[in-house]
């Protein structure tokens, strides 16, 4: 599979360097995960990704981890069996990796990128998914672009979060571990504080960083909160 979206990666808002994407290609999945592989190439280097595509979809995701990068997210790979479970429900789903894991400005372009794509392809709104070093990122980029409808912060770190106040009317779910010894959740709290209306603040008491000890519980409430906003978004249109 290749595609040729026509748009830089960014949105009219973001100011800095621009990212075009030349092409996108198809490839095996990464590290034997679920969905289909894909490479963007872009003027700034290759983004890896893996697509899990719903049939007839105009809804997408965007996921994103930790500074080091990587695909399968926190709570022992939730965001692989989220992007599985989406599909069903008619939500495409993007799971991106850095081009330059923990270099800030360079992995929101990455992320908006991704933006570009789904707008090239059809698909808008989209909701952004990152934790820990992505949970700013998320905040960042969803601030910077207008195609972006909400946004979900996992274990974030406050450096780079500042802009959790540009994001409404966007909605924005914070979520974070009691006990992570990591990124307190004072964190979490103090990025709640930053944020306007609409917003929601969820403490997971006896979770740590990577909420291994409440994945079954931040997976159902993924799975609500994001089709919810989804399906709420499209109907404002």
């Amino acid at each position: 599979m290749t595609q040729h979206p026509d748009q830089s990666g960014r949105s009219d808002s973001m100011q800095g360097p621009k990212m075009q994407i030349h092409e996108v290609l198809g490839c095996p999945p990464h590290e034997g995960d679920v969905g289909s592989g894909l490479v963007f190439r872009t003027s700034r280097g290759e983004i890896p990704a893996i697509l899990h595509s719903a049939p007839d979809s105009k809804q997408g995701v965007i996921w994103v981890c930790g500074a080091r990068g990587g695909f399968g997210g926190p709570a022992k790979g939730a965001y692989s069996r989220l992007s599985e479970s989406f599909t069903a429900q008619g939500i495409t789903s993007l799971r991106l990796s850095y081009r330059q894991p923990n270099v800030f400005p360079e992995c929101m372009l990455d992320l908006l990128a991704g933006v570009t794509f789904f707008q090239s392809t059809g698909y808008e709104p989209v909701i952004m998914v990152g934790h820990s070093f992505g949970g700013a990122v998320v905040i960042a980029a969803g601030a910077a672009s207008h195609h972006v409808r909400g946004v979900v912060s996992l274990s974030p770190q406050t450096y780079g979060a500042n802009m959790a106040g540009l994001l409404s009317p966007k909605p924005l779910l914070v979520v974070h571990g009691k006990s992570d010894t990591r990124l307190p959740y004072s964190c979490g709290v103090q990025i709640h504080d930053w944020a306007k209306e609409p917003k929601e603040l969820v403490i997971f008491d006896g979770a740590e960083h990577r909420l291994d000890e409440c994945g079954d519980e931040l997976e159902s409430l993924l799975g609500k909160w994001i089709p919810e906003k989804l399906r709420s978004i499209s109907q404002e249109k």
